[in-house]
């Protein structure tokens, strides 16, 4: 599942530009059993497996005889919820490890001794954390200087600044639509003004207006 998406895109070119390293671990090289399975039934009765100590505990342990780890991450519906400042402060760091829970989840064991830090990417179920694991990989290492050319761009996406992102407008200024080509959908006429100052401004005031209109909660006001 994963392999495709690291080796493509924003991924693929910090990895060319050796701005990051991104290695796959299958639990199943780990596991003793031999048959490879890494999951069993969880006691109590419950529905569904969970994935075994004895796997998890392996790859981990082995990982961390290569090199320090700054976080191991668990990817998990009960974690804080990811967010931009998260994001920042991940890519700041050295090395991470991320640990897709799959099944009914991980013996809690791993996650009481040998997890730092639990993520989660939203109030829903995944099937895996594999998903989850992709959404937080490709959003820190999109802000590690250098991987993005466009420094601006990757400083003004939303929730830099707990804001989301002004409206957006390329060429051409007035756009015929093909249903209905007697029609012009313009821009606002401060874009192509070409004063800078002046852009600056409404970008800022756009900014702010669509914060509250949709994520007030961002600005500390509540909703409605």
């Amino acid at each position: 599942m994963l392999q495709g998406f690291v080796n493509e895109s924003i991924l693929a070119r910090a990895q060319k530009k050796g701005l990051a390293e991104i290695y796959l671990h299958n639990l199943r090289d780990y596991t003793q059993d031999k048959w490879k399975r890494v999951d069993d039934y969880p006691y109590g009765g419950k529905a569904g497996m969970v994935i075994q100590c004895q796997p998890l505990d392996a790859c981990i342990s082995g990982l961390k005889k290569e090199r320090h780890y700054d976080e191991i991450i668990f990817t998990a519906p009960d974690g804080e919820t990811f967010n931009q400042g998260i994001a920042n402060e991940l890519s700041l760091k050295e090395n991470i490890i991320i640990v897709c829970g799959h099944y009914k989840g991980i013996d809690y064991r791993i996650r009481e001794h040998l997890i730092t830090r639990e993520i989660s990417i939203g109030d829903y179920v995944l099937t895996g954390g594999e998903l989850a694991a992709a959404v937080i990989a490709d959003s820190v290492v999109r802000i590690v200087p250098g991987v993005i050319g466009d420094v601006e761009s990757a400083l003004s996406d939303s929730f830099q600044d707990n804001l989301l992102e002004p409206p957006c407008y390329t060429r051409p200024a007035e756009y015929h639509p093909v249903d209905n080509p007697d029609e012009t959908w313009g821009i606002p006429s401060i874009l192509t003004s070409g004063h800078e100052a002046k852009i600056k401004e409404w970008e800022m005031e756009q900014a702010i207006a669509r914060t509250k209109a949709r994520r007030p909660d961002l600005l500390g006001e509540e909703n409605g």
